[in-house]
């Protein structure tokens, strides 16, 4: 009975709450208004630019690590097993090549951890990935000046191992479990990999 009670005084209590919203709402407010029109503003341009040509091509670019790169070739060069001077410096570099930002890094850290990389060397690539992509150092060392550009690549690569280091620390439970599962899985040989996405084409 008690409980019934206090259900339906926290329903009257969010329906007092909507209407008192909706009562002195605003409107008449230039201000806000024009806070309305640039919040939708901004949503349709991220709608437009953002999504499309950013999100949409790093799902897609995920998909293609998912189907082209062996969860072999991920264990060998990012997985738990893995040199961690090799895995973690390949990690922070590999970025460079991707011209990503902050949000669409997070599709590929995704698709590289599902592959069975290991969560240091993932976090290592999400970090130092949006901020040494070429074009973004060369932006950076056009406008802040040549030096700005290279503190900018070695601040991020180094920052990123850091990183990546104590957050495999902070998770080593689930990085030693990964660990045991790794060491059981016989990676393919190349070529039985290769032939076998061939034939999977071919039909």
């Amino acid at each position: 009975m008690y409980m019934e009670k206090s259900k339906e005084f926290k329903i009257l209590g969010w329906i007092i709450v909507i209407f008192l919203f909706a009562f002195f709402l605003p409107i008449e407010s230039e201000r806000f208004n024009t806070a309305i029109y640039a919040s939708l503003d901004l949503v349709k341009w991220y709608a437009r630019e953002h999504v499309i040509l950013c999100l949409l091509p790093a799902f897609f670019i995920a998909g293609v690590i998912s189907v082209f790169i062996s969860q072999a070739a991920v264990i060998k060069y990012f997985g738990a097993n893995a040199k961690k001077w090799v895995s973690y410096t390949v990690a922070a570099v590999s970025g460079t090549i991707l011209a990503v930002c902050s949000c669409t890094i997070l599709p590929l850290f995704s698709s590289i951890h599902k592959r069975g990389a290991g969560l240091g060397p993932a976090i290592a690539f999400l970090y130092s990935g949006p901020a040494i992509n070429i074009l973004a150092i060369i932006l950076t060392a056009r406008i802040l000046g040549f030096e700005m550009g290279i503190a900018r690549v070695f601040g991020a690569v180094f920052f990123s191992i850091i990183i990546g280091v104590i957050m495999s620390l902070i998770y080593r439970k689930e990085e030693s479990q990964k660990k045991e599962e790794q060491m059981n899985i016989v990676a393919p040989r190349e070529k039985d990999h290769y032939g076998k996405q061939l034939f999977i084409f071919s039909h």
